[in-house]
């Protein structure tokens, strides 16, 4: 069986860096699904804190169904969930714990026409037959692979959303030692349906706060002449980490370099497989948009206790992207019956 895996689509971004909604960029990915036995979107296929759901999936729906009927009748395409989009398993998730089911487990399927914003997302990729899974799935015996977003628990890096998540992890308690999947959406998933609630009911859909964020980001990590705010800012920095150390919110630091930010997000993938116990030789996972292994990039630094990391990419194309570096769009992973995952950039070739 020959599976293809990508992740953070963000279609129907206002932002409109989601690469898909070019015909040129979609033809790219269109041309590699014709001999697909299985397809898997691996979470923030939709962009869902940008405005409300009827709006996103409106723009999804074009290179959705273009990638359905590429794919065509009987071909399996497994849709999970990410922050961005967990709205497509909320509802799920609420009515198993109605129902008191048993604790999520690392890998949970359902059909998608039960769930409103899932039923949308599968009716837009017809003919191509559609499984709701969360928060991950088995795709061969040693090879997983879910978003990552739980690794936001244990990031060092101060981003808003790792210090909203430690918040809740104050409020809800903190995830065990050896933990499960309910343990880890215990605290996010609270984080998840107000951002999703702010996207609804705000004029810009959270926009603002996105921008805010990439403006102190860019004010920490310019390495030209900065303009005195700035300077104040990278300044009060290492002071408001330690504030939010104080207060029980972190463990943070003040580092937010590029290759602290990849170094940062494979030890927090890493310790929320430990967490987990994923009995997996290869973890796929996406959420942080930084493709690799990549030739450069020290191996050492994707191995942990016998699971070998790989970020699948992403198909956004931001500003400080660069051709044939970590963040540039088009990045999939192909896994086959056997031997190790290949990572492969479709995009080498596009032009923004």
């Amino acid at each position: 069986m020959r599976t293809l895996v990508l992740s953070d689509l963000h279609l129907g971004s206002r932002r409109e860096v989601d690469v898909l909604q070019r015909t040129d960029a979609r033809a790219a990915l269109l041309s590699e699904l014709g001999d697909v036995d299985r397809l898997v979107l691996l979470g923030d296929v939709v962009e869902l804190r940008e405005g409300p759901v009827a709006d996103s999936l409106e723009v999804a729906r074009e290179p959705l169904a273009a990638i359905g009927e590429a794919l065509g009748e009987g071909t399996e395409v497994v849709l999970l969930a990410g922050n961005h989009d967990h709205a497509l398993v909320a509802p799920w998730l609420e009515a198993r714990q109605l129902a008191r089911a048993a604790p999520l487990a690392l890998a949970e399927a359902t059909d998608p026409a039960a769930h409103p914003v899932a039923s949308a997302t599968a009716a837009a990729l017809r003919p191509a037959t559609v499984r709701l899974a969360y928060p991950g799935v088995w795709l061969r015996d040693d090879v997983y692979a879910t978003h990552g977003h739980y690794l936001d628990l244990h990031l060092t890096v101060p981003t808003f959303e790792r210090i909203a998540a430690g918040v809740m992890e104050r409020l809800v308690g903190e995830v065990p030692a050896a933990a499960t999947p309910a343990d880890y959406e215990a605290a996010l998933a609270p984080l998840y349906a107000w951002l999703h609630t702010v996207a609804r009911h705000t004029a810009d859909g959270g926009l603002a706060r996105r921008k805010a964020s990439r403006d102190v980001w860019g004010a920490l990590t310019d390495s030209g002449p900065r303009p005195l705010r700035a300077r104040a800012l990278a300044a009060a920095f290492p002071m408001a980490v330690r504030v939010v150390n104080m207060l029980g919110v972190g463990p943070v630091a003040a580092d937010v370099s590029t290759e602290e930010l990849r170094r940062a997000g494979l030890r927090a993938m890493a310790e929320a497989a430990r967490r987990l116990e994923v009995p997996a030789a290869w973890v796929l996972f996406g959420h942080t948009h930084r493709a690799g292994p990549l030739e450069a990039d020290d191996a050492s630094e994707w191995e942990d206790g016998g699971r070998r990391l790989v970020n699948t990419g992403c198909w956004v194309h931001e500003a400080f992207a660069r051709r044939g570096g970590p963040y540039w769009p088009g990045t999939v992973v192909e896994v086959g019956p056997e031997g190790p995952p290949r990572l492969r950039n479709l995009l080498g070739d596009y032009e923004p």
